[in-house]
């Protein structure tokens, strides 16, 4: 069996009704794509006739593929598994619910091959609900750019195009599929956003609420601290330490004061060294983890240089 030059991975859960649209959709707009290519339909553990459809549309449609995951691990773990098993040389990603246009994605791959390793969707004219999808995702967007300092306007947006090599780089877990640009850039990708169709749901009801905001400020957290100090750790312990420095100090202070202006019995207690050594001793464990990790990068770097990575053709 020859490599498809494109790979179309859309994951679905309980979206029985949006699969053979779906799969009509993406085999007619890529039609007459000059190279060959698979779709690779992801079953996120879904409890509704979805697997049943993809199974019949792979059987009558060669090239569909099917992948049913045991149960439901979210969107970023089955969009992750699809990438997993796409085997062309620009995999494309898509919603499954016919919000994303299939229609996009040849202008996607062509803006891939100006030279970028990333192009990203952005849905200029949204259909979806203004107070439960429109602005949490407004200020997402605003706080991921800000927070990553990589300027794409719609994070959240699935459909994207991506080069093989890119996704190589690249691991995703958690709710973090809306932190593919951000993830992206700390490895050196090249990354650009087109503007693309939107479309109001069809069939089905939304997996998505206002909720889901709690997840992503929490992974967003843990984004900046990926890609902030992913190469230097001992930076980002040392950062959290600070404030408890300043809290050991502090409460010495406090000792200070009190032992030279307050009577022999308040001045012996002991609430504020003990407070002062406790502050102390948690820096120095998150110094001490900061050091740990800093042996185990270089351990990482020092094996990393004994593979060969390039050669040179004469």
């Amino acid at each position: 069996m020859s490599t498809p030059d494109l790979s179309v991975v859309a994951p679905l859960y309980n979206e029985a009704d949006n699969v053979g649209p779906l799969v009509d959709w993406i085999l007619e707009a890529l039609a007459s794509y000059p190279g060959s290519v698979e779709v690779i339909l992801v079953d996120d553990g879904s409890r509704d006739g979805t697997w049943q459809r993809i199974v019949a549309a792979a059987a009558a449609h060669p090239p569909i593929h099917g992948l049913r995951l045991g149960r439901n691990v979210g969107q970023t773990a089955a969009m992750m598994a699809g990438f997993d098993h796409a085997a062309g040389r620009v995999v494309v990603s898509l919603d499954g619910d016919l919000q994303n246009d299939p229609r996009d994605i040849p202008m996607l791959v062509a803006k891939l091959d100006e030279g970028y390793d990333l192009v990203c969707g952005w849905r200029q004219q949204r259909q979806d609900k203004l107070i439960l999808r429109k602005v949490p995702s407004w200020v997402a967007n605003r706080l991921i750019r800000r927070l990553t300092g990589v300027q794409i306007t719609d994070n959240g947006c699935s459909l994207k195009a991506y080069r093989r090599e890119l996704l190589e780089r690249i691991s995703l877990y958690a709710e973090q599929h809306r932190f593919i640009p951000a993830l992206s850039a700390s490895v050196g990708a090249r990354i650009t956003e087109l503007p693309v169709r939107h479309h109001a749901r069809r069939f089905g009801e939304s997996k998505y609420g206002i909720s889901r905001t709690v997840k992503v400020l929490v992974d967003l957290i843990t984004l900046k601290m990926i890609t902030t100090f992913r190469s230097r750790p001992l930076a980002g312990f040392a950062v959290a330490a600070a404030p408890m420095v300043l809290a050991a100090l502090i409460f010495g202070c406090l000792w200070l004061y009190a032992a030279t202006h307050f009577a022999p019995v308040k001045s012996e207690a002991l609430v504020f060294p003990g407070a002062a050594l406790l502050w102390l001793g948690a820096a120095f464990y998150l110094i001490m983890l900061g050091l740990v990790a800093e042996v185990a990068l270089n351990s990482e770097r020092e094996r990393a240089r004994q593979a060969p990575t390039a050669w040179e053709v004469r």
